[in-house]
């Protein structure tokens, strides 16, 4: 049977889009083919994609339902997902026999790999502009598994994962069309004739490749992994995390879908779901058909991986610290009401919201005068709590609680140091099960020894410690420290001063962590930018790779050479 999708319609609709992610990798400027507001959809929006009424429909169509995607091996059915506002989503999925799950997957690799690195990509894309099609039926279900507000949940897990995925195909065809398809190649031998070889250069993949979801961003952080190793020539196995199966389990319904219309298996893209506490992963990784592993989650399950799965090619992203440097400032309001929407976003349970804020005990110059460190700590505690003393305002900003951890992690950290601002619940009218929280500020001593100080382990969720410090050279001393020791997806720090502003560019430099300087506008610490913004940097112990660079492509394919006497 023909494919409904051949290469020369593919190219058609989407080289186009190609080449525009192309051009934005290499120009770093700002550019996203995917619309961000939940307007843009439906039908007055993007072309067959579904409204906000629809979109609902459809989500609330796959709730209590048998989720049967025609995969070889299935031996059972799992469930059990909660939505952090409470309501059961009732959906059962398939769990199968990785030993005839896998088999199937390999088989459809030859023609995968044939196909090359162009259709590879045009296929890619085709299934993003099909997610992309259904991102309001996406939002809910990322709203229902991680927490986010539906705003967020529609942005993060929609436009912008979806940029991040496309970004990684982008990535994934320009490391692989470096080397020339075939070559003729000649040799000269003097007086005799030249030795003559025609070479050809084929990407293969190196096989199955593994994504381990995460609970909080399970479509962001797993876009690029699936669509890297995808576009490069593997097969993917979805493992999701138990409570965020429903946003992964939707994308590779799509996927397959749009596989089998291109001509090619669609078992080259399948999800291994499990019940909670199974522990399929470690499993799943360790086994010989495993190649590749895409990680979100825990340092001490992402460093087993790097540790044990030793057949494969790691890639992690797990715990750090992240860490704000206050020195001065030219823009104090600008400064706290920036600092206090990052603590707030999502109740601080992303990768990359700020836990330490390093601020020398006798204060930072402002244009107002100087700010003893008492003051800036009281002055944030009262931002955040004009920016979410209002309760619909706040659920919009908090979202929920992922899950009764991080609440546990909340409610301790009062005894840790002096509170400066008390975290309190917050109603949610629609969903009265949700557990809201504001977030808690505590204020800690950083000049004594800091072994075993507590705002050297992570403490995912809304909590941050104001920290004093002796002086902004011991800031920079404990930010060097907790980059190299701990690890951390994102560093800000606040200066007038260029030589300041050169002493902390260096730490950065040197322990391999990204900076934001000066942020007091509408750009926060704890976002990033498909196509401009590299998220992580695969150099200090948060994450061992970078949300997008080659070299988080280029090792999931292998150029093998064909030589023939010419």
């Amino acid at each position: 049977m023909a494919a409904v999708l051949p290469p020369e319609k593919l190219s058609e609709t989407h080289r186009p889009t190609l080449d525009r992610a192309l051009d934005a990798i290499r120009s770093r400027a700002y550019w996203s083919p995917h619309p961000e507001h939940p307007k843009a959809y439906g039908e007055d929006g993007v072309p067959g994609s579904l409204g906000p009424a629809e979109g609902k429909a459809a989500f609330d169509a796959v709730l209590n339902t048998r989720f049967d995607l025609g995969q070889p091996g299935t031996d059972g059915w799992v469930g059990g997902e909660t939505s952090p506002y409470g309501p059961k989503l009732g959906v059962e999925y398939p769990h199968v026999d990785p030993d005839v799950l896998l088999a199937a997957m390999r088989s459809g690799m030859g023609a995968w790999r044939a196909a090359g690195p162009q259709t590879r990509a045009l296929v890619c894309l085709e299934i993003i502009a099909r997610i992309n099609a259904r991102t309001h039926e996406l939002a809910h279900a990322v709203m229902h598994t991680s927490g986010q507000a539906f705003v967020m949940a529609f942005q993060a897990g929609g436009p912008h994962a979806q940029d991040r995925g496309l970004e990684a195909v982008a990535y994934a065809y320009e490391e692989q069309t470096r080397t020339p398809s075939a070559a003729d190649w000649a040799k000269p031998q003097g007086k005799r004739d030249p030795l003559r070889l025609h070479k050809s250069f084929t990407a293969a993949g190196r096989g199955i490749s593994l994504l381990i979801g995460c609970n909080t961003f399970p479509t962001w952080n797993g876009y690029p992994g699936l669509f890297a190793s995808l576009a490069t020539g593997n097969p993917v196995l979805v493992k999701p995390h138990p409570g965020a199966v429903l946003p992964l389990a939707l994308t590779v319904r799509l996927a397959r879908e749009v596989l089998a219309e291109a001509g090619f298996d669609p078992n080259l893209v399948a999800l291994a779901a499990e019940n909670p506490g199974e522990g399929i992963a470690k499993s799943l990784a360790l086994r010989p058909e495993v190649k590749i592993i895409d990680y979100t989650g825990s340092s001490s399950f992402g460093d087993w991986l790097e540790a044990n799965a030793r057949q494969a090619q790691v890639y992690t992203e797990k715990a750090g610290v992240n860490t704000v440097v206050v020195d001065s400032t030219d823009d104090y309001r600008g400064m706290l009401s920036n600092l206090a929407f990052s603590l707030s976003l999502y109740s601080g349970q992303m990768c990359t919201t700020p836990q330490n804020l390093l601020i020398p005990r006798d204060g930072i110059a402002t244009e107002s005068g100087t700010k003893s460190f008492d003051e800036v700590a009281a002055d944030l505690a009262e931002a955040v709590g004009k920016l979410l003393g209002d309760d619909a305002r706040a659920n919009g900003l908090l979202g929920a609680l992922v899950n009764p951890d991080v609440k546990a992690r909340l409610e301790a950290a009062p005894e840790l140091g002096e509170v400066a601002l008390a975290s309190r619940a917050v109603a949610n009218p629609e969903f009265p099960d949700a557990v809201v929280r504001t977030p808690v500020i505590v204020k800690l001593d950083g000049s004594g020894p800091a072994d075993g100080a507590a705002f050297l382990s992570e403490c995912f969720g809304p909590v941050s410690f104001a920290v004093a410090v002796d002086s902004t050279a011991a800031a920079l001393d404990l930010l060097r420290r907790t980059v190299r020791e701990k690890g951390a997806m994102t560093v800000g720090a606040y200066t007038t001063s260029p030589e300041v502003e050169s002493a902390v560019e260096e730490v950065c430099f040197d322990e391999s962590a990204q900076l934001s300087l000066n942020l007091t506008g509408g750009v926060f610490v704890n976002q990033t930018a498909a196509f401009s913004d590299f998220h992580g940097s695969g150099g200090n112990p948060a994450a061992n790779a970078a949300l997008c660079d080659g070299a988080f492509v280029a090792n999931r394919f292998r150029m093998i050479e064909v030589r023939r006497q010419a």
